[in-house]
């Protein structure tokens, strides 16, 4: 249990981690992330990611916080914390759209990003090369 004090210093936030459990396989901790936060905005991914680091002990580069639904009412949010023992085992195992949104690697847009080009593309690979009119 964390407890972390919003500017005012006068309503708290408590974080509590709960199914944790230590998967070998992938070198990392993964838990359930419970916030209380009566009254208060829930904290960013990215402050639930610093004092989840201080509680483990582990940078907090390594730490992927994602998932997080507020209950109906407010005041409580649940989501799912990854720790990954090293950064290599990280890049090597999260999906790329988690990694752009940690920053360590950068979207790369092509021209054929839009979705009528993909469509467009996929339907000229199905018919084959197009063949010219014949002409009388």
């Amino acid at each position: 249990v964390i407890l972390l004090l919003n500017r005012s210093g006068m309503s708290g936030v408590t974080i509590h981690t709960r199914k944790f459990k230590v998967n070998r396989l992938l070198n990392r901790r993964q838990m359930l992330v419970d916030v209380i936060h009566q009254g208060v905005a829930c904290p960013s991914k990215e402050k639930i990611g610093q004092t989840l680091s201080t509680l483990y002990h582990k940078d907090a580069k390594n730490i992927v916080c994602f998932g997080f639904k507020t209950q109906f009412g407010g005041g409580k949010t649940t989501g799912f914390a990854l720790i990954y023992d090293t950064l290599e085992d990280m890049k090597k195992i999260e999906p790329k759209f988690r990694l752009i949104r940690k920053g360590f690697t950068e979207y790369k847009k092509t021209k054929e990003d839009g979705r009528r080009s993909k469509k467009t593309k996929k339907t000229n690979a199905r018919k084959g090369k197009k063949k010219p009119k014949k002409t009388a």
